[in-house]
């Protein structure tokens, strides 16, 4: 039982550094957004640099890519309690599939999620009594710590799809059904959440078929695609359950802006091995 020991520490650990990604995010967004309201520049309504649309949007998209860290990372967890409870193999089989895009997601975005801290901040971010760029060297690490995050990609398109990939058939099953349940309320932020999935599952379905160098070849834009459409459900059903509250109008930012990401992230996640190995080792060095 060695083996399987080995893998519930490695998992847990795993969870661990990619909410720890998460919490450096959070801290690294909080620390910004007090800075951008001191700050002043410019003739503008509050004279801070909280009303140029560019500082704005930096906001933004931190707060937005933190939520659905967050969330993924919390679904993850229910999906874990969930097994605990019931010992079905469908919970075991959610909570092994969303591991890797945990630890994964959660670290690439408290890495960038930092390093727009310290574009929030101009200069000033790198001076060190500011803090801005303290959040960016603690979380640099993390997407190496417990297994690098092109590992944890590796293992979501090996070993995660080796069920023919019905866990996550499953689970877009449920995003869709979502989707089309809430349809007429909020057509804006449905439609492109569902044609998203539908493109994550044909994708899923290619990689499903592929030999192990296609599959890793595309396995981080594969995690990456994943994690993004991820973070569109979980905005959706937030603004769904308060419509005329914040998060709707920060859903409506990630599901108009952010989202539309997958479709280069998983374009390139079906392109295969080929021309990675077409490049020899002298063509990198030339």
């Amino acid at each position: 039982d060695g083996m399987r020991a080995m893998f519930t520490m490695m998992n847990n650990a795993r969870l661990g550094v990619g909410v720890q990604g998460v919490g450096v995010a959070d801290g690294a967004y909080q620390h910004a957004l007090a800075y951008a309201e001191g700050r002043t520049q410019g003739k503008t309504e509050n004279n801070a640099i909280t009303d140029h649309a560019d500082v704005r949007r930096m906001l933004a998209t931190m707060k937005a890519d933190i939520f659905a860290a967050r969330a993924i990372a919390l679904a993850n967890a229910v999906a874990i309690d969930m097994e605990t409870a019931t010992g079905h193999a469908d919970w075991a089989a959610r909570a092994a599939l969303l591991t890797p895009i945990t630890k994964a997601f959660g670290t690439d975005t408290g890495v960038t999620v930092a390093g727009i801290g310290i574009q929030v901040h101009g200069g000033m971010g790198f001076i060190e009594e500011t803090g801005a760029a303290q959040y960016a060297r603690d979380v640099r690490v993390t997407t190496i710590y417990e297994g690098t995050n092109g590992i944890q990609s590796m293992d979501l398109v090996g070993r995660k799809l080796m069920d023919g990939g019905e866990a996550a058939y499953r689970l877009l099953d449920e995003m869709e059904a979502e989707a089309e349940a809430a349809r007429a309320s909020r057509p804006d932020l449905v439609d492109p959440v569902w044609q998203a999935c539908e493109t994550l599952r044909e994708t899923t379905e290619w990689m499903v078929a592929q030999g192990a160098q296609d599959r890793f070849a595309g396995s981080v834009p594969y995690l990456r695609g994943f994690a993004r459409v991820l973070g569109a459900h979980f905005h959706l059903k937030a603004a769904l359950a308060d419509p005329d509250g914040a998060h709707a109008r920060l859903a409506a930012f990630y599901i108009h802006r952010l989202l539309p990401e997958h479709v280069g992230l998983l374009a390139h996640a079906r392109q295969g091995a080929d021309d990675l190995f077409a490049l020899s080792v002298d063509d990198l060095a030339a």
